[in-house]
């Protein structure tokens, strides 16, 4: 039973749990705390050490919009945007009320009348930017992974095709999302085209800048991953006459796993990159076009509202990184991949 709980931690990601695990089950006291100082002393007290540091010298950078914020004041941030948060949740509800006691009415007095039912159209708030970013990059993720994963499955059984391909490869791979980004938008706003778009034109510029930047590394990785199959494998398909989806699907998929999630990791951390930028400049709601107002705000709080995206921007990140991982080890038979 032990055994169990502790694979399940290292299968999340929470291994710096499994010292108080086994103290709990009395295995070697010493043993156990030294584990838990390096799995979480040591962290914690890089973390109080960068704090005790960002402290002490954001007070003596002074910016055009004030003093440069501490944690205390970026904290402070966090508890403002999370009361704007709960404000604006209860002036949707308030607006809703009252749209339903008007149709109500409406109805009593006529119920063949035609009632109005409207979209609360507040600002977004930080966690809704948030929400949208994710939403963004997921989109564009996955479809850079339906676009990656399959050529780079054709690639890796055919060496001719992975020589036709690679010189696109190289080329394309490097492009900055800021060069991408005008094709895009004008391609979008040429070809979709509708009175009444499912989808706003700048969440599928910015869906499609991260695909183009994201994809590279999925379909690489997938490529090596399947050519660096032992050719016994393949050898012993021919003889046993499989077919070509079988041979995809029971021998090269499963065997490059390892190389195809590494691969999908990387395309996720750049495609969280990209989408900044992307936001930014699209002028889709998001952390990016959060970052962007604050940025040509200029007030007071600026300043303290640009370090707390940022400092989200990082946390989800890691998060992102840490849902890959525990991917990666539910798909594959390598149990022991650790973040890097």
């Amino acid at each position: 039973m032990k055994d169990k709980f502790l694979n399940t931690l290292q299968l999340i990601g929470m291994t710096w749990l499994s010292p108080l695990v086994k103290l709990a089950s009395g295995d070697n006291p010493r043993e156990q705390f030294a584990d838990l100082f390096r799995y979480v002393g040591l962290p914690f007290i890089a973390v109080a050490a960068f704090l005790f540091l960002w402290a002490g010298l954001a007070s003596k950078v002074d910016t055009s919009l004030g003093q440069l914020p501490g944690p205390v004041q970026v904290w402070d941030q966090v508890q403002g945007l999370a009361e704007e948060h709960e404000r604006e949740r209860h002036k949707a509800e308030a607006f809703y009320e009252r749209q339903d006691e008007r149709n109500a009415k409406k109805l009593a007095k006529d119920p063949d009348a035609e009632i109005k039912w409207r979209e609360y159209t507040g600002k977004p708030t930080f966690l809704d930017q948030i929400l949208t970013s994710l939403v963004t990059v997921f989109t564009g993720f996955l479809l850079g992974t339906l676009i990656a994963i399959p050529i780079g499955i054709a690639c890796g059984l055919s060496k001719t095709l992975y020589g036709a391909v690679s010189p696109l490869i190289q080329i394309f791979k490097p492009v900055s999302p800021l060069a991408w980004l005008p094709i895009v938008t004008m391609v979008v706003s040429g070809v979709y085209v509708s009175a009444d778009p499912m989808f706003q034109k700048s969440f599928i510029t910015s869906a499609i800048t991260v695909m183009l930047c994201s994809l590279w590394p999925t379909l690489i990785n997938t490529a090596v991953g399947v050519a660096s199959i032992d050719r016994d494998l393949i050898n012993v398909a021919r003889v046993l006459r499989l077919g070509w989806w079988t041979q995809v699907f029971k021998i090269a998929i499963p065997s490059a796993i390892p190389m195809i999630f590494t691969g999908l990791r990387i395309s996720l951390g750049i495609g969280w990159m990209v989408l900044i930028a992307a936001e930014m400049l699209a002028q889709n709601p998001g952390l990016g076009k959060f970052v962007w107002d604050e940025f040509q705000n200029g007030s007071s709080d600026s300043l303290g509202r640009i370090m707390v995206a940022v400092l989200a921007i990082g946390l989800i990140g890691f998060l992102l990184d840490s849902l890959m991982l525990t991917l990666q080890k539910i798909f594959s038979y390598d149990r022991s991949v650790e973040l890097r």
